[in-house]
């Protein structure tokens, strides 16, 4: 009987048969292997939940620490301007409560993509409890712009709603990657405060007024001059701010910051725009001509509580 050597190949194996030695070539595709990252990698994230479960009173704790620090609760809410306004907790509080909660897994994937629109879910799981929320979210591959650059072509044409006509045009990945984060931002949001408990937001809803109610007593002008140069980094200048509240901001109410942060944290987080806050304002005013009631604490907590449910 002769010897025969048989060199193994890496990636092949090797069957002895009749006559010879037949060698077939092992092929690893990257999704098999990605697929069992992924696995080991969520399976390590519900083991780390379990040894490690959440106490509430700990987030309860530490989410009124935070809305106790001013530079935070001067942007915890948002005012969007529809109808009579809309509030509600900003992307940035929602953020916080994802860190201070812990155990929750925040995804983001992209489900359909083509020329026209992309399409990708967002996703928050509470890995104690197994339990996923998600939403899908729309881009659109366009931007609409005032202008045009030279040798730009509109894809079509509308007017705003203050009265101006805008341009659609097709989005850069600049542009588009801009659009994406701010939407999934918040789809982020609406995921995260479903995992909260009722009293928790609204203690939080509580310590913030009073965390700015309390700042704005220290000192006034400081506060303003603050919320000024905020609205000046997104562009709004003082004298818009002026037209907007019908008087000077010097002499601006401790109730009228309050919505002055709202209005900002809701153009900051996408919410809004600047033009839209504007005409909403204005049609406020036309509409109901008396000024309101000043509002207490109290009354803000109960009115935000309302809206919510």
């Amino acid at each position: 009987m002769n010897d025969q050597r048989v060199e193994v190949v890496p990636g092949t194996s090797t069957k002895d048969e009749f006559g010879g030695v037949t060698s077939t070539a092992l092929a690893e595709t990257a999704s098999s292997s990605l697929a069992a990252q992924v696995t080991a990698t969520v399976q390590a994230r519900y083991i780390m939940a379990l040894k490690n479960p959440r106490d509430w009173d700990d987030v309860r704790v530490g989410l009124l620490a935070a809305c106790k620090r001013p530079k935070f609760a001067e942007t915890a809410r948002y005012l969007k301007p529809v109808g009579k306004g809309v509030q509600g907790w900003s992307v940035r509080f929602a953020e916080e409560c994802v860190r201070t909660i812990g155990n929750v897994a925040p995804e983001t994937i992209t489900i359909y993509d083509d020329r026209e629109k992309r399409i990708v879910r967002q996703s928050v799981t509470d890995l104690e409890r197994n339990v996923t929320y998600s939403l899908d979210v729309t881009i659109d591959k366009t931007v609409e712009r005032s202008r045009l650059r030279d040798g730009q072509t509109p894809i079509a044409t509308r007017t705003n709603s203050s009265g101006y006509k805008v341009f659609i045009v097709e989005a850069t990945e600049d542009d588009l990657l801009n659009k994406q984060n701010a939407l999934v931002s918040k789809a982020l949001r609406s995921n995260a405060l479903r995992l909260m408990p009722s009293d928790i937001l609204e203690e939080c809803l509580e310590q913030v007024y009073a965390t700015q109610e309390q700042e704005d007593a220290k000192d006034p002008g400081a506060a303003r001059k603050r919320l000024v140069d905020a609205f000046v980094a997104i562009g709004v200048k003082p004298s818009d701010l002026k037209t907007y509240l019908g008087h000077d901001i010097a002499s601006s109410s401790p109730a009228e910051l309050v919505e002055l942060r709202a209005v900002y944290a809701a153009i900051r987080d996408g919410e809004s725009n600047w033009a839209d806050a504007l005409a909403a304002k204005t049609k406020s005013k036309q509409d109901a001509p008396d000024a309101p009631k000043q509002q207490t604490t109290k009354d803000k907590v109960a009115a935000a509580a309302a809206e919510s449910k």
